[in-house]
């Protein structure tokens, strides 16, 4: 089961240095840490819809094309899911129960939704909060929501509505969020889905596979009923936070009366650094940059694996993760890496061992970050080495604007134990003997896009591609 909660910063969780210091407590999430192992380096991609595709394929975005957000309305001219397979897919092959709970991001329309790309069952959003929230609140929105003609086009290419389906069905309307009321409640909803898919597999003794996709944190944020409030801060984000711990609490609970928390992997992340930009619908990271951007504030996330038994409780790791390795980890697990295809290239590692074993290392050399199809960063050891960087002369406005320029003669080099905040680059001066071990793995990375070219799905090209 992956908890995949949206935009919430590395420093959020009160594990991860958060928690009441910003006002919202998270003792579910800090439970799961203190009884499982808790990864100080867990990487995703800068922005949410590269970061799932990563993570249910294994397979860095600009491979499948999957690179960036769609924006409103907008359609893939290219299927991307024609040629690839998710660990869904392979999972319920193998006789798993898949399903995906809450936001999708990953396409609309035939041939794109969840449950025809390897999930059994899905219940969900297929576009994210923001894209509905604009359609209601006339108080941010009143350019929209107050012209009926632009209202009612936007509502037309897309629809505010908590979607189904089933394996081999059509995609049905489950229920509309025409309201703030009704778009407040959305992630007690897809709760109530997973509750009842787990329970339905512990009744009828099926192994599953779940990724529990949260609507929160993404602006913009609407107190569910009881939870306005209810943080120490009292802000509708740390309220957001308090019920994204709530839920896992529930749906752990859920776990243990089943009698499946002995039998199954539980990891917790998120799909990005936090959201700057929006404050105060903003998250916490202690590093430089957020959400956008492949400074460590952009990709760095919390990261927790737990599984009674298996996992020792109160591990603790800064051995490199990223959450394309939860395809095969999950795929491994299950038995099923000899189906991985050889046709394609899969970016992802096996870190079973590095979960399992009470001493595991990580079996990852590095990471590679990348700016939809540009490759920008690469963390190696605890060395952050940048080929391009984002630079901003706005505070906390890495989405809106921030430039993405190349560096200078040489990559910019920070020691992530020395210089967590990225502030002064150490290349010359102190990371000569480095500087062809970095350049040898990417030009290594790179090579193998000569057999295995990168997918282009026709989307338009963005002005200054935010």
């Amino acid at each position: 089961m992956i908890f995949l909660v949206d935009d919430m910063g590395w420093g959020d969780v009160g594990a991860f240095g958060g928690g009441l210091l910003i006002g919202a407590p998270t003792p579910h999430i800090d439970a799961l840490a203190a009884g499982g192992l808790k990864l100080l380096s867990t990487y995703s991609q800068p922005t949410c819809t590269p970061t799932r595709a990563a993570l249910m394929t294994g397979r860095i975005p600009v491979r499948s094309g999957l690179n960036r957000p769609l924006l409103s309305g907008e359609r893939y001219k290219v299927n991307p899911w024609a040629d690839e397979v998710t660990a869904a897919r392979l999972l319920s092959d193998a006789g798993y129960t898949t399903a995906l709970s809450g936001k999708w991001h990953l396409g609309e329309g035939e041939g794109l939704y969840p449950h025809q790309v390897g999930y059994d069952e899905y219940y969900g959003i297929l576009t994210v909060i923001s894209e509905m929230s604009q359609q209601v609140d006339g108080r941010l929105y009143p350019d929209l929501v107050l012209r009926p003609d632009r209202l009612n086009a936007i509502r037309s290419i897309a629809p505010a509505h908590i979607t189904r389906g089933i394996k081999g069905g059509e995609i049905g309307i489950d229920r509309a969020t025409r309201t703030i009321d009704e778009l407040s409640r959305i992630d007690q909803h897809f709760a109530d889905f997973s509750e009842g898919f787990i329970r339905r597999q512990a009744e009828a003794k099926n192994p599953f596979y779940l990724i529990h996709s949260f609507g929160r944190l993404h602006n913009d944020t609407y107190p569910a009923p009881g939870y306005a409030g209810k943080s120490p801060a009292g802000f509708p984000h740390r309220d957001a936070i308090i019920e994204v711990d709530d839920i896992v609490g529930r749906l752990m609970r859920v776990l243990r009366e089943t009698g499946q928390e002995e039998n199954t992997l539980v990891f917790f992340t998120s799909d990005n650094g936090g959201n700057e930009d929006l404050w105060p619908d903003s998250s916490y990271q202690p590093f430089r940059g957020g959400k956008g951007t492949t400074w460590e504030g952009g990709v760095r996330v919390p990261g927790i694996a737990s599984w009674p038994g298996m996992i020792r409780a109160g591990r603790i790791s800064d051995g490199l993760f990223d959450l394309c390795d939860l395809f095969n980890t999950a795929v491994a697990l299950a038995g099923q890496e000899g189906k991985i295809s050889p046709d394609r290239y899969i970016d992802g590692v096996d870190q079973s061992s590095f979960l399992l074993a009470d001493d595991g290392a990580s079996r990852r050399d590095a990471v590679f970050m990348y700016r939809e199809n540009q490759v920008t960063a690469l963390r190696w050891m605890e060395y952050k080495v940048h080929f391009m960087v984002f630079q901003n002369e706005t505070v906390r406005r890495n989405l809106d604007a921030s430039t993405l320029t190349p560096v200078g003669q040489s990559p910019w080099v920070f020691n992530l134990y020395m210089d967590p905040k990225e502030q002064a680059s150490q290349g010359h001066s102190r990371f000569e003997w480095g500087l062809p071990q970095v350049s040898a793995r990417l030009n290594r990375h790179l090579a193998t896009f000569e057999r295995f070219p990168a997918k282009d799905l026709g989307l338009a090209k963005r002005p200054g591609g935010g």
